[in-house]
């Protein structure tokens, strides 16, 4: 299991690439089991009401979560790149730039976090 965090206007979003062998999450819209990379993490947005408060870049602003959006790939390359676009992705939608995201990888046991 990999961990794919992304830090930017000082807050960190995590989401998970599960290996081959490993079990990913299984639920509606879960993408085909036999994928041997399932990248899981979630989808936000900033909106005016409602939502969760949080502080990115000194700014307070509300956020709304979609369910994660689980997606399957081939090869480890595959996912790694779609995970960090998607990180970059999230930030930007809240007001922080690409290159301003520091994304880092970390293998961890499952289980463990």
């Amino acid at each position: 299991m990999l961990l794919v965090r992304g830090h930017g206007g000082g807050t960190t979003l995590t989401g998970t690439i599960f290996e081959r062998g490993e079990e990913a999450p299984s639920y509606k819209g879960a993408p085909d089991e036999d994928a041997p990379y399932v990248w899981v993490c979630d989808e936000f947005y900033e909106v005016e009401s409602g939502g969760s408060e949080t502080t990115i870049d000194g700014r307070t602003i509300n956020v709304a979560f979609d369910s994660p959006m689980p997606r399957g790939f081939d090869t480890r390359d595959q996912a790694l790149g779609a995970a960090k676009e998607h990180v970059r992705t999230q930030f930007a939608r809240v007001g922080v730039a690409a290159e301003d995201v520091r994304i880092e990888v970390v293998k961890s046991e499952p289980g463990a976090v």
